[in-house]
């Protein structure tokens, strides 16, 4: 068996699941709280997947395992920006959504079947939690914790 680098992250977010899943598959909500970033797919299984900045540059891009709106999403993923991550190949990356009373509870759970992992250990780790924050603050809240910086 591999040996993997996990890094799981899990909030509760005070909105339903069809309002989070929106968040996290439409353009216009991913680039408030992803720092100005695109995702683009059809969000269904095979279907191709990319995160895209401003100036058409692909910061990460892989393809739709599995789609389960509003319930599942899981993404194969490959950061395209810095050669020593890009080199490790591709990670995945899993979302549950879960009802949990006037709240979802959102779990994220990124790895790869790598040991210390890079990719997972300096990217993901320090990315996700200033992500999830954004969205967290941005449903709740309409406006997000760390705007974009000009």
């Amino acid at each position: 068996m591999n040996a993997q680098t996990r890094f799981v992250y899990v909030t509760y977010i005070r909105t339903t699941p069809e309002k989070l899943w929106a968040a996290l598959t439409q353009p216009e909500f991913t680039r408030q709280y992803w720092f100005g970033v695109t995702m683009k797919s059809e969000w269904k299984a095979g279907a191709s997947w990319e995160m895209t900045y401003d100036d058409g540059r692909v910061m990460d891009s892989g393809s739709i395992v599995e789609a389960d709106a509003p319930r599942r999403l899981v993404i194969k993923w490959r950061n395209e920006w810095k050669p020593e991550f890009k080199a490790e190949g591709y990670s995945r990356c899993t979302m549950e959504l879960e009802p949990a009373g006037d709240a979802v509870k959102l779990s994220v759970i990124h790895e790869m079947d790598q040991p210390n992992s890079a990719f997972i250990n300096e990217g993901v780790s320090n990315g996700w939690p200033k992500i999830l924050s954004n969205l967290k603050s941005l449903l709740e809240t309409g406006s997000v914790v760390m705007p974009l910086k000009p």
